[in-house]
């Protein structure tokens, strides 16, 4: 198995893509009810690791209208030295090169949505997964000072690769203070670490859960080698049930959308898996008309994110994908949606060994280049026995992933890249996690086609 396929780009024909100023419609042949009972009950089929690639994706996307009818986001311009080309972009919170005081810190509501998911006779019940979640560094603050464990390389491009390594200084800047994941790595991405006001931070509201009873037709149960059995989705028929729930959301919030082992394969065929989360925009349009928003139009951003069990993806004893368990596929999504919300920020095409499938792509989705590559924070108790094959995965920690930065897509030399200092002083760093990322390709800027 490799996890090297995580891919965020627009799906591909025949998928759900939610356009800007339109919905989008897919079968809803299951709708989404509460208190759904399960089909008949039928055997898992196995999936070979090779045949396990986790993915990510994007959903549609919006141009930035004039609109307060969204979550607070900044505007700002970039001129990448490697071709001279100036890109725009937005992203979440507030402008870190002119916000002052208490007009830095931003609070963005992240209503939690647990889903329960009934497929084949089984049921996956987000509800279960929703207190570790909130227990996690994804909710829960930290010291980012430091960290036990990290991604090491292993014999990469062979197996055993991306596996557990030795920890070390992660934010030697901000150590001592306690924060959130997604505040730690938007301060460490502006260099708006240690008594700066600057953040950017999360408050979750819990709603009532839904269930989402699965047709046959649409998806099966898998088990993985180490015995950990999820489902496994059709991704358009699937999204079209996120697009139900999100008629009643609320644009100044972030829904969040929690399942738990619930995967999604994005073609034709069962073994085209596994797609573990994606976020996306929904836009009204900039119009008058019918709709009548006289400019005002409400932009609705959402995620949705698995859970992922110990020993799903992650290797025994901190082998290959080591950091691929619990809350690593919702930091992804969550640090993609603060960078890119509106899914429009384009860079100049970038190419990284350590995601190879995406060949050369123009996405500022700051997860895809570093993939399976996270390290050990936080105390986790939820699912730290043995896989159900005997063997162990878990190892006390929650695991999020590295974020590739701001500057490494816009080519930034390391004097002038405006991140936090490496460990070592060489200048800014590119990765969150700096010089413990251990491939070289991150200890420079993004390289081309």
């Amino acid at each position: 198995m490799t996890i090297r396929t995580l891919t965020t780009a627009a799906l591909a024909a025949g998928a759900l893509v939610l356009a800007a100023g339109g919905a989008a419609t897919a079968s809803t042949h299951s709708t989404s009810t509460s208190g759904s009972t399960a089909s008949t009950a039928v055997e898992p089929t196995p999936i070979n690791d090779a045949d396990m690639k986790a993915k990510s994706v994007t959903m549609g996307g919006a141009s930035v209208l004039p609109t307060t009818r969204t979550i607070p986001h900044w505007y700002g311009q970039m001129k990448d030295p490697s071709n001279g080309v100036t890109y725009g972009y937005n992203m979440v919170g507030a402008d870190p090169h002119t916000c002052s005081g208490p007009a830095c810190d931003v609070t963005v509501e992240v209503d939690v949505t647990p889903i329960k998911v009934n497929i084949a006779g089984r049921t996956f019940d987000g509800t279960s997964v929703v207190q570790p979640t909130l227990d996690s560094p994804q909710f829960a603050a930290n010291d980012y000072g430091y960290t036990p464990n990290a991604t090491a390389a292993g014999a990469f491009p062979s197996l055993p690769a991306f596996v557990r390594g030795a920890g070390g200084a992660l934010s030697q800047n901000d150590a001592g203070q306690q924060l959130q994941l997604q505040d730690a790595t938007m301060r460490a991405q502006f260099d708006k670490t240690g008594a700066s006001p600057y953040h950017l931070k999360l408050h979750p509201n819990l709603l009532p859960a839904v269930t989402i009873n699965v047709p046959k037709n649409q998806g099966i149960l898998r088990v993985s080698g180490r015995g950990v059995v999820f489902a496994d989705v059709n991704i358009s028929w699937w999204s079209g049930q996120i697009n139900n729930l999100e008629q009643s959301a609320d644009p100044t919030h972030l829904p969040l959308y929690l399942t738990d082992d619930v995967m999604l394969h994005s073609g034709k065929s069962l073994t085209d898996c596994c797609v573990i989360g994606y976020h996306g925009t929904i836009a009204a349009g900039n119009r008058l008309g019918n709709g009548k928003s006289q400019g005002n139009a409400a932009v609705q951003t959402f995620a949705w994110a698995s859970y992922v069990s110990p020993g799903l993806y992650s290797r025994a004893n901190g082998g290959t994908d080591w950091a691929l368990q619990d809350i690593h596929a919702i930091s992804h999504e969550i640090a993609e949606w603060a960078d890119d919300p509106f899914v429009n920020n384009g860079v100049e095409p970038w190419l990284t060994p350590t995601a190879p499938q995406y060949g050369c792509t123009s996405v500022l989705e700051t997860g895809d280049p570093v993939v399976g590559i996270g390290f050990a924070q936080g105390t986790n108790t939820f699912r730290q026995g043995p896989n159900p094959n005997g063997t162990q995965s878990a190892d006390g920690a929650y695991h999020p992933e590295d974020e590739a930065l701001f500057p490494w897509f816009l080519r930034l030399p390391p004097n002038a890249a405006g991140s936090e200092p490496t460990q070592s002083g060489s200048g800014g760093r590119y990765t969150l996690m700096g010089d413990l990322n251990p491939f070289p390709g991150f200890r420079q800027p993004a390289t081309g086609c």
